[in-house]
């Protein structure tokens, strides 16, 4: 039985590994939006549901004829999951050749129509295998070891749990060291271990007779549940439902406190894994594997639901991570207990049964996310949401009221009684807690299935705009000359121009300021509609001819666009090392970038900090896609202007510069300062100007930033690196002082 732990342990990494980097490389194909996200999510589940489903149904098919190995099919499953590592990298590049050659569809149902299609195509034969592993695994369990055996999924299912603990955190250091693509082979090799393993274990193992078998689970357990097989069903699916809804809501609410880098990610899956790992545990040591028409376990859950709107009030003062402890454990240990628990409930240990339940639980996992990415989030909020997704367990509590028949029923009741008081006072205490938004005074929140948006502030000093909690950016001089420096720069009059991430508006009203046809490009639809509270005039440019705000993915739109553009600027939003920035720095965006650049045309790039190997990175993927490349310290005194051509980007004086300015932007430029005039205001920038040369040197080993290779984003072991050599070096250094 001990192989089928280590098998399940190493199958739960390698799967979770692949969901992790299939993602990614659907980001970078098909754009970086929460319905593609969402698409790839369900496929990923959807494979998963089909292959438990159908795999029981194989196994009660031909489990009884001779020759049927389930063990050798398992290692068929496998073998065929290792092969997705090199087939589903280039399925998803054949899919988006084919979706560009559409002549371009816009972001619409009309693109999601195809691109989805494509997704599902491509994923859910990949994780149909891995579905098809749970049943195929019992069923090897039954022919070859304890038939009396009923738990065998909640064994499985714990070994899978930690593999994919693992899952969730080592790949982000795999792909630092190796890349996605090698990371994915890495996995492969892995599946080929497993499928070898359980070949070999197949040889050397006496079958038993699948009917007797059957004969005797069914004996052993025909009276073991006093609930219903259509009541269990019921509750699988809800488990699924909840614990994926939940998920997505607990991302914006702990964004705000944990950044939106990919570790900040990790932690919140690795923390809702770590507790599944316990509560799965616990149900495989109670003495009472069931427990479940206990009133109290189904009021505690819905209590827990609620606990991560209040462990998120920024009134309570805690450290990150101990809110994330506190509001996510303690749901996803009870889900951890609770889960296996039905499954082998309803499953009785028969491989047919258990994919049967297993694929209703992923359904519930399916349109979870759905449900509160583009229902609850958008119209509800998160406080209503958890509540929405709490509700519907309160009344399961209901129905498992305590007996009167019951030996235990006095002791049932007061633990029942015990745990309504306490589900009122935690409904109570969820609803007056406060939102992460209700600490900012004024303020415009809108919600949309993107995100959640706070603008904030009355001077322009000290206006903000958070998407999910994260500021992303203020109203500074710099989003002005982001537009306004490249655009002086040109040889030739100026006739378009694109901004991707329109953020306050600044940078795009400040192109409209030229007197040309203006395009920016944002991701959050709800961004543009606050436009007016950070800049309270912007109306009518906003409304002007000269004025497109187009809601997409900035990359993919030019992938798609035919469009040519004078000057493309790019002001990918902060931390430099979030989660899919890459994607707006790298080597194949500025392939796509500079073929909509009209000749002398100039890519402008903000990058506005970040360690020596992500300047350097950038620096390369810069100098290695263009032919002319300079660089300019911005006016507040951090960050940098990235102009890149593919003509010689011309020596001209501040003076220059400012003559170039028709006078509406030489007036935008000056609006807020901080020179008194034009001619002042670029002398600055240009008296900082850097050598590419120099920026490249500050690390040389530093590769250049590809989609494959996202130095900024995964950055744990350089920077582990980078501390224990500055520790060396103090060391060294106090030694020499003695």
């Amino acid at each position: 039985m001990q192989w089928y732990f280590f098998f399940f342990v190493v199958s739960g990494f390698c799967s979770l590994l692949y969901e992790i980097v299939w993602l990614r490389i659907a980001m970078a194909q098909f754009g970086v939006t929460t319905p593609m996200v969402s698409v790839v999510l369900s496929a990923f589940m959807i494979g998963l549901g089909l292959g438990s489903w159908a795999s029981g149904m194989v196994v009660r098919k031909y489990g009884e004829r001779g020759g049927f190995s389930a063990l050798r099919c398992y290692a068929l499953m496998e073998l065929l999951i290792g092969i997705s590592a090199v087939a589903v990298p280039l399925q998803m590049t054949w899919g988006r050749e084919l979706l560009l050659r559409t002549n371009g569809l816009s972001l619409s149902s009309l693109y999601y129509l195809p691109s989805g299609f494509w997704i599902l195509l491509t994923l859910v034969p990949w994780c149909v295998c891995m579905g098809a592993t749970f049943p195929f695994a019992m069923a090897a369990i039954r022919q070859y070891h304890d038939a009396q055996e009923s738990r065998t999924f909640s064994y499985l299912y714990l070994a899978n749990i930690i593999g994919a603990t693992a899952g969730a955190t080592l790949p982000l250091l795999l792909i630092e060291l190796l890349g996605f693509h090698r990371t994915l082979y890495v996995a492969a090799a892995f599946n080929l271990l497993l499928a070898v393993c359980a070949f070999a274990l197949s040889t050397v193992l006496e079958k038993r007779t699948v009917a007797a078998t059957q004969k005797e689970m069914v004996a052993a357990n025909s009276n073991d549940s006093g609930i219903s097989d259509r009541t269990l069903l019921l509750l699988l699916f809800g488990t699924g439902l909840t614990s994926m809804g939940v998920e997505v809501v607990w991302v914006r609410l702990y964004t705000p406190f944990l950044s939106t880098v990919v570790y900040a990610f990790a932690i919140i899956l690795g923390s809702y894994l770590v507790a599944m790992d316990l509560g799965s545990w616990m149900y495989r040591r109670a003495r009472n594997r069931g427990g479940l028409e206990g009133q109290a376990l189904w009021v505690l859950l819905g209590v827990s639901v609620l606990l991560g709107f209040f462990y998120t009030d920024p009134r309570v003062r805690l450290a990150s991570m101990l809110r994330v402890v506190l509001g996510i454990m303690p749901f996803s240990a009870l889900v951890g207990f609770i889960t296996p628990a039905i499954l082998d409930r309803y499953s009785k240990g028969d491989p047919d049964r258990a994919g049967k339940g297993y694929a209703v639980n992923i359904v519930g996992c399916v349109l979870g996310p759905l449900l509160s990415g583009f229902v609850l989030l958008p119209v509800a909020g998160e406080r209503l949401a958890l509540f929405s997704f709490a509700v519907p367990w309160f009344a399961v509590a209901l129905r498992f009221r305590p007996s009167a028949s019951s030996v235990r029923h006095a002791l049932g009741s007061r633990l029942a009684l015990a745990s309504w008081i306490f589900a009122i006072g935690s409904v109570a205490l969820a609803f007056s807690a406060n939102g992460f938004e209700d600490q900012f005074h004024p303020r415009e929140v809108k919600r949309d299935n993107t995100a959640t948006i706070v603008a904030t502030g009355s001077a322009r000093t000290n206006k903000r705009l958070l998407v999910n909690g994260v500021g992303i950016t203020s109203l500074t001089p710099i989003t002005k000359m982001m537009v306004h420096l490249p655009m002086a720069f040109l040889q030739q009059p100026p006739q378009s121009g694109l901004v991707i991430c329109f953020g306050m508006g600044t940078s795009h009203l400040s192109m409209i300021s030229w007197g040309v046809h203006a395009t920016a490009v944002e991701l959050v639809p709800s961004v543009p509609k606050v436009v007016t509270f950070f800049h309270p005039t912007a109306g009518p440019a906003m409304a002007s001819p000269l004025s497109h705000v187009v809601i997409d993915d900035g990359r993919f739109y030019l992938e798609r666009s035919t469009q040519q553009y004078d000057v493309i600027t790019i002001d990918p939003p902060p931390p430099v090392e979030a989660a899919g920035s890459s994607l707006l720095y790298s080597k194949e965006f500025y392939a796509t970038a500079k073929r909509h650049l009209r000749p002398g045309g100039i890519l402008q790039q903000w990058l506005p900090y970040g360690d020596s190997a992500v300047m350097a990175s950038v620096t390369r993927a810069l100098s290695e896609s263009f032919p002319y490349i300079r660089a300019f310290g911005s006016i507040e005194g951090w960050g940098i202007h990235f102009l890149a051509s593919e003509s010689p980007i011309p020596q001209r004086s501040a003076a220059e510069l400012a003559e170039r300015l028709p006078a509406t932007a030489a007036a935008d430029l000056m609006e807020w300062g901080p020179a008194a005039t034009p001619q002042e205001q670029f002398a600055i920038v240009l008296n900082r100007e850097m050598s590419p040369a120099e920026l490249i040197q500050k690390d040389s080993a530093a590769p250049a930033l590809r989609d494959d290779r996202p130095v900024n984003e995964y950055y744990l072991l350089r920077h582990w690196r980078e501390r224990a050599a500055r520790r060396s070096m103090r060391h060294r250094a106090a030694l020499e002082q003695r």
